[in-house]
């Protein structure tokens, strides 16, 4: 039993059962997992155990209800292992991890709990059951399948192990790969290396350079292969010098290097792909994806490979050009790409990215650029609650309002680095949707912007402004949600499907209305013109032959992975063999252009959850390509399409067949022509 004054031990009493942040402290922790995983065991054996004939409300329902206290300390915890990540944290994370694979098992391969909803699942269609409990039905009996329910005791036995120790093999991928980035920052003492940087971003490296207590500067690494500095740094010899700091993550071969645990994931991947029958890892995690398939992953990627490789060397040779005009000797190099196609750019449509920044305040790009499409699109209001307690002195929370007037939820905008928060962005939750338990959703979105010294400015570039577009898109696919089961609510819905809608919503950063409401200079308050808008769409398209490669080569280089069966996956030592050679054998070794991740820091792959998955971004971007057309032939930004397109999709979670609300929404399956024309492979 949990002590009363534990903070998890009862739903908080906040608005919209918001977690008690300011009560919340580690030693809660280890008790609360302790208590919800002995509670969520309870729950399930009384499901599984009840001597009553199995009916939809004592067995699947009840499953919906079970395990409370265990979702409420799971939900606050894993938030903030990726966002306030601590020494005590991550030992915790490290204590927990195989305890919660172990309960999770006790759980999914509970015979009898299977044979209760395989007996439902089988008299489905007699039961009178709505469309939702139809389909809930159906991915509770999936995930026990998928599980290793019907396996045999000893079959059982043997999963249990392995999913004890991947569990415990991500969370030490997670926390090196953060150790080793953090420790990989490239320390620059003399200002005058930083010529072209701006001046914003040398004050943002100054003040990363203080927080650590060194003079100088700091240049901090995200977590993708390219840096954005290096599209601005004049000096090369610095730009090669952080280049190489980001590739090596991994594979240092010091106390942070990632071979052995991504060896031995692989591994043991394969070899529970293997016992629950299927050929790889790859092939289990595809079959419940709307992509159905690894031959179907494969013949979409793998027709982008040639047009994009193409595109990407005919603009190698441009910039090598440039590079040799700069007064530098060929061969261009990966580090010189970012800055030779930020100048050939430049020069092609007039355009200095960096020179847009002070249109881009992140303040009104939030208020005036993310909350105003919402509002225009789905009638939706932002009130800040400065009442309302949070995970940390950055987080921000807006209570949401519907276009009634009717409160919709909470959601939380966590902008800033800093070191305890692990790369790049991501949209979470704290409170799922359930009219079940006839709750609002909490939602979270997370950035890495740097941070500026104090009262000066956070001013975005043109990606960062994409990116909160795009996170915002989750963020509405959770505030939007209108379903009944916490198990398809929300973002609850295949990996490959999931980015969908977030894509989505980047149309509306450069959509007219909505550039022109927050593109204003944040000192002058003078709005970007119109002219300089029209060359930034232009110049959209440009270099999407780089974008393609790099974002291929992680996507198949992840598919490779995966794809090894038991017994032959390659060893700790022949890692960066194995990535050579697939990359080769693929067509996308491309000396100039490494793939967006390599294995070593290949987060995605090796903890995050994108296992097999990686394919998801280009594979949604279809979908996204396709329903920008509809809205674009439908008016754009009114209120008739937002309205329709949340009826018929944002609103259903995973609730009905992804692909089915798409047709619902587009009058048909998708058609890969759009994404075709956006990344100029048409007829390539």
């Amino acid at each position: 039993m949990l002590s009363a004054d534990n903070p998890f031990a009862a739903p908080s009493e906040l608005d919209y059962e918001l977690p008690p942040f300011d009560r919340i402290h580690q030693e809660h922790y280890r008790p609360a997992f302790e208590a919800g995983m002995a509670e969520h065991l309870d729950d399930v054996r009384r499901i599984s155990s009840n001597p009553d004939e199995p009916t939809f409300e004592n067995t699947v329902e009840a499953l919906e209800r079970s395990g409370q206290l265990l979702d409420r300390v799971a939900k606050v915890f894993f938030n903030l292992t990726s966002s306030c990540s601590t020494e005590p944290i991550r030992a915790i994370e490290a204590e927990m991890a195989p305890k919660l694979a172990a309960h999770s098992d006790a759980v999914l391969l509970d015979r009898r709990l299977f044979d209760r909803v395989h007996s439902l699942f089988e008299r489905r269609g007699e039961l009178g059951l709505d469309p939702e409990q139809v389909r809930l039905l159906e991915r509770h009996h999936t995930d026990l399948v998928r599980a290793g329910a019907a396996l045999d005791e000893a079959q059982q036995e043997r999963l249990r192990q392995l999913n004890e120790e991947l569990s415990t093999l991500r969370t030490q991928f997670s926390n090196r790969l953060l150790a080793e980035t953090n420790a990989a920052a490239v320390h620059v003492e003399d200002r005058a290396r930083l010529e072209g940087l701006p001046e914003d971003a040398v004050a943002a490296a100054a003040e990363a350079a203080r927080a650590r207590g060194l003079d100088g500067y700091l240049i901090t690494l995200v977590n993708t292969s390219g840096q954005p500095v290096l599209a601005s740094l004049k000096d090369r010899s610095l730009r090669e010098q952080i280049h190489l700091a980001a590739l090596g993550r991994g594979v240092s071969g010091g106390e942070y290097d990632t071979r052995e645990t991504i060896a031995r994931i692989v591994a043991l991947r394969a070899e529970r792909a293997e016992l629950l029958g299927y050929a790889n890892h790859a092939e289990y995690v595809a079959e419940d994806q709307t992509a159905g398939s690894v031959a179907a992953i494969e013949a979409m990627l793998g027709g982008l490979v040639s047009p994009a490789v193409r595109n990407a060397h005919e603009e190698a040779a441009e910039l090598e050009k440039a590079l040799i005009e700069d007064g530098h000797q060929a061969p261009l190099q990966p580090w010189d790409w970012a800055y030779y196609a930020t100048k050939v750019k430049a020069s092609k449509y007039d355009l200095d990215e960096d020179a847009l920044r002070p249109y881009f305040e992140l303040e009104r790009v939030l208020r005036d650029g993310v909350f105003f499409a919402a509002n225009r699109l789905y009638g939706l209001t932002f009130s800040e609650r400065d009442d309302l307690p949070t995970y940390h002195p950055e987080a921000r929370t807006f209570e949401v309002f519907d276009a009634d007037g009717s409160a919709l939820g909470l959601f939380i905008a966590d902008w800033f680095a800093r070191d305890s928060k692990r790369g790049g962005a991501w949209m979470s939750s704290f409170v799922d949707q359930s009219h079940l338990f006839g709750r609002k959703p909490v939602v979270v979105v997370t950035l890495n912007v740097p941070r500026p010294p104090e009262g000066q400015p956070a001013l975005m570039t043109t990606d960062e402004v994409r990116t909160a577009f795009h996170e915002f898109g989750h963020a509405l696919h959770g505030l939007l949600s209108d379903v009944t089961y916490p198990r398809v609510t929300m973002t609850n819905v295949p990996r490959d499907f999931v980015e969908y809608p977030s894509q989505v919503n980047e149309m509306w950063a450069w959509w007219p209305e909505v550039i022109a409401s927050y593109a204003k200079h944040h000192e002058t308050g003078e709005p970007l013109a119109q002219e300089i808008v029209d060359r930034l769409l232009a110049a959209q398209q440009y270099g999407e032959g780089f974008a393609t490669t790099e974002y291929l080569g992680a996507a198949l280089l992840d598919q490779a992975w995966h794809k090894q069966p038991a017994g032959s996956t390659p060893a700790a030592e022949d890692v960066e063999l194995f990535e050579q050679s697939a990359l080769e054998a693929l067509g996308l070794s491309m000396r100039t252009v490494p793939p967006r991740y390599r294995s070593g820091y290949f987060a995605h792959a090796f903890a995050h959850g994108y296992d097999a998955g990686y394919y998801s971004y280009i594979w949604s971007e279809v979908l996204d390509a396709d329903t920008v057309d509809w809205f674009s032939e439908n008016g754009g930004l009114r209120r008739e399409n937002g309205d329709e397109f949340r009826r018929k999709l944002l609103s259903r979670g995973g609730s009905v067949d992804p692909l089915e609300a798409f047709a619902s929404v587009r009058g048909r399956r998708p058609d890969v022509a759009p994404l075709l024309r956006r990344r100029g492979l048409e007829g390539k």
